[in-house]
């Protein structure tokens, strides 16, 4: 059994291992450095929740490796299973989707992964653990105590900041949705006026064919005033909202180019990261991040 203190130790330690681990898997897969973690720092909580639950409940299974084996792929697979669907619901976002992977539930685990982890479980209580043990047992108390405070504390902060970005980047996509719906607003409006011109021009080419008395033609009279009058007066409705039209389109550029350095990041580390309730948005800013980097 473990104390407090060491299973402290084991969730810094292998959220630490964890997030080396998602870097270098990125690296190989992109050929670049990307942050994959959920915080800034270098650290993924998700795989201390993970060892901590792996080393309570399965390294008395130590000795029997098939049970050890679909102990590990039950438990991280109902741990990423619970971590996406909680993330998802708290921020609105899916953070990983493995829904083109086959065998997958929902699109928060699949197969192959699950098989990963219970390799990595396997490796991890059989190798990899009693060295790390080994080091924290050697370190004084004390002076791991503090270091532990020191974490946490660096956690809590790092926590709290992703909690701002997202937070941001949520009112950010909230607002290119806005602005994104009131431009296709304005060019069915403009669609429509010239829609009626049209038909307008359209009326006036049968108009002079026809033989009108006196009277027909003071009516015609009339109503031409009038349609000029109209005219006009889409005209400069027409004028308008192209002048709206243009202001939106600055606005939206400014807002796609809005992004801090947090949100950024989070997309960065999150390739397939949705978000539930602005899609498209999320899709413009990544696009336009994708450009400026190109550029």
């Amino acid at each position: 059994m473990y104390s407090g203190y060491e299973l402290l130790w084991i969730f810094f330690v292998y959220a630490l291992l964890g997030w080396c681990t998602e870097v270098s898997y990125a690296a190989l897969v992109t050929g670049k450095f990307v942050n994959r973690g959920f915080l800034n720092g270098p650290v993924c909580p998700i795989y201390g929740f993970g060892a901590a639950i792996i080393f309570l409940c399965l390294e008395p299974l130590k000795q029997n490796l098939l049970l050890l084996f679909l102990g590990s792929v039950l438990l991280t697979s109902l741990l990423e299973l619970a971590a996406g669907f909680v993330l998802e619901k708290l921020f609105h976002q899916r953070w990983w989707d493995y829904s083109d992977e086959p065998f997958n539930l929902g699109g928060y685990i699949c197969l192959r992964f699950s098989i990963a982890w219970g390799l990595i479980g396997l490796f991890v209580v059989d190798l990899l653990h009693p060295t790390v043990m080994l080091l924290v047992r050697l370190l004084p108390h004390t002076l791991g105590v503090v270091l532990l405070a020191c974490f946490g504390a660096v956690i809590a902060v790092d926590l709290a900041a992703t909690g701002s970005s997202i937070a941001r980047l949520n009112r950010q996509l909230k607002q290119i949705d806005a602005l994104a719906g009131r431009i296709r607003e304005l060019s069915d409006e403009l669609g429509e006026n010239l829609a009626d011109k049209v038909l307008e021009a359209a009326e006036k080419g049968t108009a002079w064919k026809e033989e009108l008395d006196e009277q027909t033609k003071q009516l015609r009279v009339d109503a031409a005033e009038r349609k000029e009058e109209r005219s006009q007066e889409r005209l400069r409705r027409r004028r308008q909202r192209q002048q709206e039209l243009a202001e939106l389109g600055e606005k939206l550029e400014h807002a796609l180019d809005g992004h801090a350095f947090g949100q950024r990041r989070l997309m960065r580390a999150f390739p397939k990261m949705r978000s539930i309730q602005h899609h498209q948005a999320l899709q413009r800013l990544r696009r336009r991040m994708e450009r400026k980097e190109q550029s």
